[in-house]
């Protein structure tokens, strides 16, 4: 069985996917990712499937549990390189991909985690923990 390679730059790590997703590839992947993600600490991942010509039902639902898992894992998740062939098919199969967002390229998702992780950091208080108390409402 081939292996998807999964790639660490920085701190994302990037998935291209160059060959065909069957069903046992997508759950390797799942696996593979996760793992990764724990041994290098990285908070973001890239998936590439600009070389995938069609995603049936089920890769489209291991997309959105890679995704699922990562986030636990702290880890975003952006889908770069989507065809319009490979969106519409989305569509018409009714998977919105929650969890997942997308990037028309590898350059625009690295950019979108940047700016997350850059987001996030300024919501962190000085020992690491996000500040999660409400503003004060201005009395009229």
């Amino acid at each position: 069985m081939e292996r998807v390679p999964i790639l660490k730059i920085g701190d994302i790590l990037l998935v291209s996917i160059q060959i065909d997703m069957e069903d046992q590839v997508a759950l390797q992947l799942q696996e593979d990712l996760a793992d990764r993600i724990v041994a290098t600490g990285c908070h973001g991942v890239i998936i590439d499937i600009s070389a995938l010509d069609i995603v049936d039902s089920f890769v489209g639902r291991t997309l959105a549990t890679i995704a699922a898992i990562s986030k636990v894992l702290d880890a975003d998740t952006v889908v770069v390189g989507m065809r319009p062939a490979v969106a519409i098919t989305l569509v018409e199969l009714g998977l919105s991909l929650p969890g997942i967002r997308t990037a028309l390229n590898v350059e625009l998702g690295m950019e979108m985690l940047a700016r997350e992780r850059a987001t996030d950091g300024e919501d962190d208080d000085e020992d690491g923990v996000e500040d999660t108390e409400t503003p004060a409402v201005p009395t009229p």
